[in-house]
């Protein structure tokens, strides 16, 4: 129930914050974007940072659109390697979450059809291994929905913290690359 609370609470300050931003121009005009991040100078990417861990670990947000809004602000490299930290340690986070609450915790943040369709993939502990590890280096699996099942499993911190740590970098690299190119040709943003 708490943490159903959280989530509620968590999406409608994020709605608020995206009208907030909207209406302000932030997500529309990607100067005022990078300036308002880079008000915060030395701050700005430990701010970045923490909001890629939060929706990673509360997976209410699509992490495609936080992941482009780190190439965005700090360019190529930087907005990977920003990225790349917060997304790992959001998926550490979402594995511990899922490894102390347990299967009300995936409830809370998972539909039962989206559950449903992944898992059938912890009946074997050890082929669901090499199953998330293929799905963490694909750039289109639900990573968020998968860390938390892996949370459920038998799989130990150390095999999940390797596997997220060598499987996300071509993920990420790969959407960064893939949503900037798209964005970049259709809307001259990059």
């Amino acid at each position: 129930m708490f943490l159903r609370i959280i989530t509620w609470l968590v999406i409608l300050a994020t709605i608020l914050l995206t009208v907030y931003l909207y209406q302000k121009g932030y997500l529309t005009d990607v100067k005022k974007l990078r300036a308002v991040m880079h008000r915060y100078g030395n701050w700005s990417p430990l701010i970045f940072v923490l909001l890629q861990i939060i929706q990673v670990a509360i997976p209410i947000l699509p992490g495609g659109v936080s992941t482009l809004a780190g190439v965005v602000i700090f360019g190529p490299f930087l907005g990977f390697i920003w990225n790349y930290i917060g997304i790992c340690i959001g998926s550490v986070l979402g594995f511990h979450i899922a490894r102390r609450f347990g299967r009300p915790a995936l409830e809370t943040f998972f539909s039962p059809k989206a559950l449903a369709s992944y898992e059938h993939w912890t009946n074997s502990d050890s082929k669901f291994a090499k199953y998330f590890a293929w799905a963490i280096f694909l750039p289109i699996a639900p990573d968020d929905l998968l860390c938390y099942l892996a949370g459920t499993t038998s799989m130990t911190y150390r095999q999940f913290t390797l596997i997220i740590l060598l499987g996300k970098p071509a993920s990420i690299l790969a959407y960064s690359l893939g949503l900037t190119t798209v964005l970049s040709k259709l809307f001259g943003i990059g």
